[in-house]
């Protein structure tokens, strides 16, 4: 696999509509930009893809959870996306974030028994990607339940793949939807 380069952000909301959180409310997101080795080719197994999913995501949670700045028992939230460069195709982004990508994710943040939620597209260098968050281990924890948006401006390269790990504590700064029922 080759990783031209990561870029990993980090968001501390600190208040809210003028109110202190009070608390600890931060998302980190570290994505990878990577050469996708189908670009303008077609090819139908998938395979080497899916072992560059479990090759780059712990990588990319353990670069997220140094981000956040917590111990790895505090993260609550999780999330994945990709965007596949124009010649490749959004078949290439599944086979990189569902089938292997999990379980290295789930070894850095110690446990998640939910889903990782995900996103995926194709798209050029400069397009933006909104990753979903939920609870890691109750996908119902409704005040987990938020986005990140990523945008890295010359990437991907048609022929690249550009593949995030949101990680996140504390929720939304003023959760008070409810669960139903």
């Amino acid at each position: 696999m080759h990783i031209r380069k990561f870029v990993t952000t980090c968001e501390d909301v600190l208040a809210e509509h003028g109110m202190p959180t009070g608390r600890v409310v931060r998302k980190a997101v570290s994505s990878a930009v990577i050469t996708n080795p189908f670009a303008a080719k077609a090819q139908r197994d998938l395979a080497e893809i899916e072992a560059m999913g479990a090759e780059i995501s712990g990588q990319l949670a353990e670069r997220a959870l140094a981000a956040l700045g917590v111990r790895a028992d505090e993260v609550t939230a999780y999330g994945k996306a990709a965007i596949v460069g124009l010649d490749g195709e959004i078949e290439h982004a599944a086979a990189l974030i569902h089938p292997r990508f999990g379980a290295p994710v789930r070894k850095v943040v110690i446990k998640g028994d939910d889903i990782i939620p995900s996103t995926k597209k194709v798209a050029a260098a400069g397009s933006s990607i909104t990753i979903p968050i939920t609870n890691k281990d109750d996908i119902w924890s409704f005040d987990e339940m938020d986005a990140i948006e990523v945008k890295i401006d010359d990437a991907p390269h048609a022929n690249e793949i550009v593949v995030c790990v949101a990680l996140a504590v504390g929720g939304r700064p003023f959760a008070r939807t409810n669960k139903p029922g």
